[in-house]
């Protein structure tokens, strides 16, 4: 009918934040949300090829742990969706699991919820960098252990090579949001020097509220850096493996708080034994949910449950931007977080 309402897929859990945001959307569109049992990959596809949902306009999917039971968005599950789609909105910062290029091809913007998770990877990242920094990871295995000389053995020797943050030079690979707020907390908290690898510069501004300084290539950044962290969408591959690791400085720090594909762990466990890389911060994982044993059993290694975005105040904003980019492209208005929209084509 010409003055039906569009359609909006929900999928994954129900709200539990924003209620009366998804109540007013609920009043403007119509929403439909798929069972988990809809939405395995077999039975997701064939309600694609069938139009169970009828042409619906946009998908939402307002919580990172769920909704994702399809799978991967991909060269089979993208040309199924119908040609009303125009948005895509997930909670996440990250978006390796759809295929962004073939969602802007279909005419389907993506938007994440990146900004809604800043603050709190951020504070992950701090966490890491100090703990990598100040033999975090030595002392607490050694304070749980239950043993008198481990315990003895950390108090006395992990100050011998534990420093201060400040004036050590911090590399920051991918200066987005997060990678952005993650060196202002380092910057103005410990006075780190900041060097950043980023194929689109901050503006001046930017660069000089923080003394940051753009390099030209990665392997220079590595080969400064006192700590490299990485805050790059993982979509790019893996970035840090033996060889880039032996562009590093001897004694370099490492923490990554992006995704588990940008980092080879077997290449980070060796360089660690052999005395390369001093020590790892790591909240993603190659192979999540499990993690190198090898990592596992090293002291300097300090490792957390890809919890960098977990706290309450992301969830709610990831569902409240989900929610809100949707209700603007179907609105005519332009998004709020856009990911592909510099690939859609005129």
């Amino acid at each position: 009918m010409a003055d039906a309402k569009p359609v909006i897929l929900h999928i994954g859990d129900p709200i539990k934040h924003n209620h009366e945001l998804y109540a007013e959307l609920s009043r403007r569109f119509t929403i439909i949300r798929p069972s988990a049992e809809e939405r395995q990959r077999e039975a997701f596809l064939e309600a694609l090829r069938t139009r169970k949902w009828g042409d619906f306009s946009a998908v939402m999917r307002p919580f990172w742990s769920t909704g994702g039971e399809m799978g991967r968005w991909d060269a089979e599950l993208v040309p199924l969706l119908p040609k009303s789609l125009k948005v895509f909105a997930s909670a996440g910062a990250g978006y390796d699991w759809a295929d962004v290029d073939l969602l802007a091809e279909a005419g389907v913007l993506y938007c994440n919820g990146a900004s809604a998770s800043s603050e709190a990877v951020a504070d992950m990242a701090i966490y890491h960098i100090i703990s990598v920094f100040r033999n975090m990871q030595w002392t607490n295995m050694a304070a749980r252990s239950g043993d008198t000389a481990t315990f003895l053995d950390a108090h006395h020797n992990s100050p011998f090579t534990a420093h201060n943050p400040r004036g050590y030079v911090l590399g920051v690979v991918g200066l987005g949001n997060i990678g952005y707020t993650i060196a202002q907390k380092a910057y103005k908290a410990f006075g780190m020097k900041i060097v950043y690898y980023d194929p689109y510069p901050k503006s001046a501004e930017q660069e000089a509220a923080i003394e940051a300084r753009r390099l030209p290539e990665l392997g220079d950044l590595l080969a400064e850096a006192d700590c490299v962290v990485l805050a790059a969408p993982g979509s790019g591959g893996r970035i840090i493996d033996a060889e880039r690791i032996r562009q590093m400085k001897k004694g370099a720090r490492l923490v990554n708080i992006a995704r588990g594909n940008l980092v080879d762990s077997n290449a980070v466990t060796d360089a660690l034994e052999a005395g390369h890389l001093f020590a790892v911060g790591l909240d993603v994982h190659e192979d999540e949910p499990n993690v190198n044993p090898r990592l596992v059993a090293h002291r300097n290694a300090t490792l957390t449950c890809h919890t960098a975005g977990g706290a309450l105040e992301t969830n709610i904003g990831f569902e409240r931007l989900a929610i809100e980019n949707v209700w603007a492209v179907l609105e005519g208005r332009p998004p709020l977080t856009p990911v592909n929209k510099h690939l859609m084509k005129a």
